[in-house]
């Protein structure tokens, strides 16, 4: 197939023998130039197969007559009905061809008219055109895997599909290794080789080229020595014959299968490794009713849990709410419907520092578990455009609830997903009528404002900051979000935006007990800063004697103020809690 990843997208007007993307298909028996640009006419005599074309360095096997108008020929295959194969792009077979043949298609028949190239058999009239028909018989495709010629792949059979492996995924790998004058010096066993790709195998090169590869490519490999075994060589062990210096590695090679893994938590505490791949394109995802069968254990085998599994019935539950493991949890929710996988989950995702009974055996302090699992059937979650508007408000309204339960509980991380999910599904988006649309405004000004609640408990006041300007957008008066982006403000030691924010509260509400005791708080702030300031701009200018002893004192101070700010930090209840 045709591939311009490496052209300039500012290029790919210009690129020659490209079909222009916006012309519609060529037609039997039509006549058209390549590009508007291009001398060479093309005229389609017989339509190919499929959609895929060969690419600049693809080996090409073709038959052609090229001849003069006039009839005198300059060459053909068809006298001897043996076609033709060389390397796309040299102008192996005459000077601007290539650019008519990368746009062909497997069995196309097409004749091309372009201008003679002068020589003895050609008349030297600058007017002179040749004609050359041509049948693409087929062409295997040739990749320079990096791009400096020093691993060249020739696909010698298609793979299945388009997926490839990733760095961490597990493959399953058939070669056989073989110097230039042929003597082999290494191969897999009969049902081939399993390795992880980013441990690498064979060449360090080797992961870089499987990447490439779909399941079931079968190709040939010319590795120059420099990624080979270099100037010098590999003496004979570990299956291997010894490898001369400098030596060129021909490798026939096939990618039988691979597993993908997934890196669920982004940190490698939880590992999936799909054994069978699931159904469709969806996953069960957060918040969705899984039904799954599994075999837990710990990590020498010992199985420790069973579900849906020897006459035993499947766990039902449902993601995102805690009533698995962590670990589980996150994994189960990338799974697809049918999907088959290794969940492999470090203790901090499974059962922690704690010695846990279950029905089989004992799963002992710190012990990574693994899960084999099937998924056998979810329901996903109506995303918001499902539900009417009815349904939307209802559904923020428990999902609300669900976070204030959680936010009483101390766990704010998951009170602030609730809380956000509950603004999704009540969002400004033209579809709710104006008395919807008033409780709805409602409900995502009390989620937003205990939303900033949670970011202030968990210490992001960015966080924090931006959700309560939402609701100033909406409420410029509202007290709490004042009094709440004032806190973080002066978390992050920008006092005077604080120093606004709580005046406009007073504004609105000036006997507020919350905004006074804030305001104090901030005073006291504003005057240490100032002092340690001004300390800091006498100690610029003093002896160096009294420099010392105003550096010293100012560490105090430092000491002093950073436990002052540490017994004010938490926020007051009266203001922290939106339950409307």
């Amino acid at each position: 197939m045709a591939v311009l990843s490496e052209i300039e997208e500012d290029e790919l007007d210009e690129e020659p023998g490209e079909v222009i993307e916006s012309a519609p298909p060529q037609k039997l028996g039509e006549e058209r130039q390549l590009t508007s640009n291009s001398p060479i006419k093309k005229k389609l005599l017989k339509i190919g197969h499929g959609w895929e074309t060969p690419n600049f360095s693809d080996h090409v096997t073709l038959h052609y007559v090229g001849t003069l108008l006039d009839g005198t020929k300059l060459g053909s295959t068809r006298d001897s009905d043996s076609p033709v194969t060389f390397t796309l792009g040299q102008g192996e077979l005459y000077a601007g061809l290539d650019d008519g043949i990368v746009t062909m298609k497997k069995g196309e028949v097409a004749l091309f008219t372009l201008p003679a190239v002068e020589s003895g058999s050609i008349p030297q009239d600058s007017n002179s055109v040749v004609q050359f028909e041509v049948e693409l018989v087929s062409w295997i495709t040739v990749v320079d895997v990096c791009k400096d010629g020093r691993i060249i792949k020739k696909i010698m059979e298609k793979g299945k599909g388009n997926d490839r492996p990733g760095d961490l995924d597990e493959v399953l790998v058939k070669y056989q290794v073989a110097l230039e004058a042929g003597t082999v010096v290494a191969e897999t066993p009969e049902g081939g080789v399993e390795f992880y790709v980013n441990d690498g195998h064979l060449l360090p090169r080797l992961p870089k080229v499987i990447m490439t590869m779909t399941r079931g490519e079968k190709a040939e490999l010319i590795v120059q020595p420099q990624y080979a075994f270099g100037e010098k060589g590999r003496e004979a062990g570990s299956g291997f014959r010894s490898i001369p210096p400098d030596s060129m590695l021909y490798i026939n090679i096939e990618l039988v299968s691979f597993k993908p893994v997934i890196n669920v938590t982004g940190d490698f505490t939880v590992i999936k490794k799909i054994f069978k791949e699931g159904e469709g394109a969806f996953t069960a995802n957060e918040g969705a009713n899984v039904t799954v069968r599994y075999t837990a254990m710990l990590e020498d085998g010992t199985v420790f849990e069973k579900r849906g599994i020897d006459e035993t019935q499947p766990l039902k539950f449902v993601t995102d709410e805690e009533q698995v493991i962590t670990g589980l949890d996150r994994a189960v929710a990338t799974m697809k419907k049918g999907e088959r996988a290794i969940i492999s989950i470090h203790p901090d995702y499974a059962f922690g520092n704690v010695e846990v009974k279950q029905d089989l055996a004992i799963v002992p302090p710190g012990s990574k578990v693994v899960y084999d699992i099937e998924m056998v059937d979810f329901i996903k979650e109506k995303a918001p455009w499902e539900l009417n508007s009815n349904e939307k408000i209802k559904v923020a309204e428990r999902k609300k609830e669900e976070g204030n339960l959680l936010f009483k509980s101390g766990k704010y991380q998951r009170a602030a997903k609730k809380y956000d999910k509950a603004a999704d599904f009540v969002s400004r988006d033209g579809s709710l009528g104006d008395d919807e649309e008033k409780l709805a405004k409602s409900l995502r000004v009390s989620c937003w404002l205990n939303g900033a609640a949670c970011c202030l408990k968990l210490n992001d006041f960015p966080g924090a900051i931006k959700l309560c300007t939402q609701v100033l957008d909406v409420e410029f008066h509202n007290v709490k979000a004042l009094y709440r982006r004032a806190q973080a403000y002066i978390e992050t030691e920008d006092f005077l935006l604080a120093d606004v924010d709580i005046k406009k509260a007073l504004e609105v509400d000036p006997q507020n007990r919350e905004v006074k005791v804030l305001k104090m708080k901030l005073k006291q702030l504003q005057a240490d800063s100032d002092k340690k300031d001004a300390k800091l701009y006498e100690s610029m200018f003093a002896p160096k004697t009294k420099r010392l002893k105003v550096e010293k004192e100012e560490d105090e101070v430092v000491k002093m103020d950073m436990g002052n700010v540490g017994d004010s930090a938490a926020p007051s209840d009266g203001l922290i809690f939106d339950s409307r």
